[in-house]
């Protein structure tokens, strides 16, 4: 039987990075994680999984995302390569990085589950508010009526209905002060027939 001597064991991953203090250790472990969320993610692929494993797929893709992140940090304190600042962005097919909320993502066959779909749609963003300037801008005299009689046809239609309410009024007029004036003559002429009684007597 062989002596381990010096060579780390590999057979189980620490529950913890932390309790690995080897960076080759912490590189292999990373590795494997990296490893089994290339399985994973082939394997969301494929949309007829069915709902609650695609969902259950998800979780645990993310789980492991969690764990590559917690190695990564170990092999950074323990000297190697930080692999955060030189990761890239992780895209999905149409070339739209992956959206999630919170560090969650969703991958593959998970972007078209009921519920995830409405997180993907963007809204439209609502038109931007006018402002005062810029609703004043297309203002002019004829949005107050200034140049209206500048083709001529109002002027005339004007004209016709100024003599038909000065000719309507004078009508009212005459018929208000010519009943006044023939009460004012009946008045005149019984006081006149009054006087000439009262000098007969």
């Amino acid at each position: 039987m062989k002596a381990n001597l010096g060579k780390p064991s590999r057979t189980k991953m620490p529950y913890l990075a932390s309790e690995c203090n080897s960076l080759s250790d912490a590189e292999y472990w990373r590795g494997d994680l990296i490893k089994q969320i290339s399985r994973k993610v082939a394997e969301i692929q494929n949309a007829g999984l069915g709902e609650h494993r695609i969902r259950d797929l998800n979780d645990e893709i993310n789980k492991l995302f969690g764990k590559k992140s917690h190695w990564e940090d170990r092999i950074k304190a323990l000297g190697g390569a930080d692999y955060k600042t030189s990761a890239p962005k992780m895209y999905d097919a149409n070339g739209q990085e992956l959206a999630g909320s919170g560090g969650y993502k969703y991958f593959g066959a998970a972007r078209d589950l009921p519920g995830v779909r409405e997180l993907f749609q963007r809204e439209a963003p609502p038109p931007p508010r006018k402002t005062r300037a810029q609703l004043f801008k297309h203002i002019d005299p004829d949005y107050y009526g200034y140049r209206d009689e500048d083709d001529g046809h109002l002027l005339v239609a004007e004209a016709e209905a100024e003599k038909e309410t000065i000719a309507r009024k004078v009508r009212e007029w005459q018929a208000a002060n010519g009943s006044a004036k023939r009460q004012r003559t009946d008045e005149a002429e019984n006081r006149s027939n009054t006087q000439t009684k009262v000098s007969q007597d």
